[in-house]
């Protein structure tokens, strides 16, 4: 379902998620379209066709703040987001298991 045109225009994938156009990701991360394509190219937003997910935004301003803040490369930065989020899963992980022990007890 679309609505409209340009930035103003509205993609809904089918599972329900909003989808943004490159122009419009890099208008939201305050970067460039040409910065957009070199994170689908690296590898570093895994795009749905030519559109992006919210999701996909947030990582790149979260990329764009590690390369500010950190000095990092790009895939550098994509690496300690990786990291990162591992770690969290393998806390929940854990978590979830040491609540599973203290049940059997």
């Amino acid at each position: 379902m679309t609505t409209s045109m340009g930035l103003s225009r509205v993609v809904w994938s089918n599972g329900g998620d909003r989808l943004y156009s490159f122009e419009q990701a890099a208008y939201f991360t305050q970067t460039s379209v040409p910065l957009i394509e070199q994170f689908v190219t690296l590898g570093l937003v895994e795009p749905t066709g030519t559109m992006l997910r919210r999701q996909d935004l947030v990582r790149v301003v979260q990329i764009q703040r590690l390369r500010r803040d950190l000095g990092l490369n790009l895939v550098g930065a994509a690496m300690v987001l990786d990291m990162a989020a591992e770690i969290a899963q393998l806390k929940a992980q854990l978590r979830a298991y040491q609540t599973e022990l203290r049940t059997r007890n």
